[in-house]
């Protein structure tokens, strides 16, 4: 008997905090204007993608003592952009990132609760670490926390905020005759934590939520966060969008999941996918190549080297050949708050394979930077990009993907328009929304303590907004 096909998921990246974006484009538009946010949101959702993405820039990264060029110049606060999204479409998940490291877990759960209310159970929740001092700055906490530190208290803050979403329970709520509800027992929503990183005592004040709580995601590829994931993600935020490299993290993370007692399904992995489209295959590729050019300036080029070099390298031509010199192996850094920083941990050795590949293939500074960069995910035309798409999830190198345009806002609309219809006549992506929760779109239950009373309670708040 041959195995089912998968359905494949799919999601869209607002893409900031990152060099994806090409502002150069007459087609590009703003990255704080609402108008931007709703009109990827309403692309997403008319394509029936289970989800959008925020990711979260708690500072302005900084390199040899400006903001660096080619990061977003401010992003609005997620929870305000997100809420205001809910009011714009009615079945899109929203996921945010929000940090676990300079946030409290009472705070951030009573959010995504409000949140998960406000969207009728689309809230999701990525969480995340964070690993440097700079960021750190702008809190109280800093950034003194380890990696270790940061994990063990990424785990107790989202325990303790499950502990908060678990607070209520359906048996408390009692929904009366003009649809409202009120308290039977004044527990509701008490709750204890008494823990390494927190010791917090009181009562929870958001009702269970239609989700009881928000789906989780998780976004690290170290030994720790992959075993983070296992324990306690419903999805994965992965960066290995090939098939050798997707099987391996696929086949590893998975096979994590159970000495936590959990299955396979319980987890679903996605990796972050760039793509580009022309008419035919050859098209894309020029186009391909011409975004790259448009991605790295000369300026962007010799800034990416500095995170090698450790050092100012203004003087040197973006068109000319690598600099001579060594790295810096001291321990300051150029560039504040950028995890390239951490991507190359032997910088002499990369600067010596870089300067070999360079003279192999006669590169400037501004050719290496392009060439070694990451490139598109996906490239073709909408049937090739397809079929690619549902060769990787049909083998087993993702669940799914979620999709980073490099226009803002209207650079999924190709996409939507082309490749979607694709997709659904292999029969592999949805044509309608079947359900009405970001768990529904991904096919997750409600977490299993929490399924009664979520359903209850869920149901005595919707039956008060019908009312009213």
């Amino acid at each position: 008997m041959s195995k089912p096909r998968k359905q494949i998921h799919l999601a869209a990246h607002f893409p900031g905090v990152n060099n994806t974006t090409v502002w150069s484009d007459p087609a590009a538009g703003s990255h704080i204007e609402f108008s931007s946010f709703a009109h990827l949101a309403r692309t997403a959702e008319r394509a029936k993608f289970d989800f959008l993405f925020l990711a979260e820039g708690l500072r302005l990264r900084e390199q040899g003592g400006k903001i660096y060029d080619l990061d977003v110049v401010g992003r609005p606060d997620t929870f305000t952009v997100l809420s205001a999204l809910a009011a714009v479409t009615e079945r899109l998940g929203l996921t945010g990132t929000i940090n676990s490291t300079f946030n409290e877990p009472y705070e951030v759960a009573r959010q995504f609760a409000s949140l998960d209310h406000l969207s009728d159970g689309r809230a999701a929740w990525n969480v995340v670490t964070s690993w440097d001092a700079f960021t750190g700055e702008n809190f109280r906490r800093g950034g003194f926390l380890p990696q270790e530190e940061r994990y063990s208290r990424a785990k107790e803050f989202l325990a303790t905020a499950n502990e908060l979403f678990d607070s209520w329970r359906g048996d408390e709520i009692v929904a009366d005759q003009e649809g409202g509800t009120f308290l039977r027992d004044a527990k509701a929503g008490a709750f204890v934590h008494q823990g390494r990183h927190f010791d917090i005592e009181g009562q929870f004040n958001v009702p269970s939520s239609p989700q009881g709580r928000p789906v989780i995601f998780q976004a690290g590829d170290s030994e720790e966060g992959r075993e983070f994931a296992a324990a306690g993600a419903d999805a994965i935020f992965s960066r290995y969008a090939t098939r050798t490299e997707g099987q391996a993290f696929y086949t590893d993370v998975k096979g994590r999941l159970a000495r936590y007692g959990r299955t396979p399904d319980q987890l679903l992995i996605l990796p972050a996918a760039t793509f580009v489209l022309g008419d035919t295959d050859a098209e894309a590729e020029e186009l391909a190549r011409e975004v790259r050019r448009q991605q790295v300036s000369g300026a962007t080029a010799l800034k990416h080297l500095e995170f090698v070099w450790n050092r100012d390298l203004s003087a040197y031509d973006p068109e000319g050949p690598l600099p001579d010199i060594d790295p810096d192996l001291g321990e300051h850094t150029l560039a504040r708050g950028r995890a390239q920083v951490r991507m190359y941990r032997d910088p002499l050795a990369t600067a010596r394979e870089w300067r070999e590949r360079a003279a192999a293939n006669k590169w400037s500074i501004r050719d290496l930077v392009i060439e070694t960069g990451n490139r598109q995910a996906f490239v073709g035309s909408p049937a090739t990009v397809a079929h690619t798409i549902d060769e990787l999830v049909q083998a087993d190198a993702s669940d799914g993907f979620i999709l980073v345009p490099h226009i803002t806002p209207g650079g999924l609309d190709v996409f939507a328009d082309t490749v979607v219809p694709l997709l659904q006549e292999r029969g592999v992506f949805r044509t309608e929304y079947e359900g009405t929760t970001l768990r529904d779109h991904l096919g997750l239950a409600l977490p299993s303590a929490q399924e009664t009373s979520a359903s209850s309670v869920g149901s005595a708040v919707r039956g008060e907004r019908a009312a009213s």
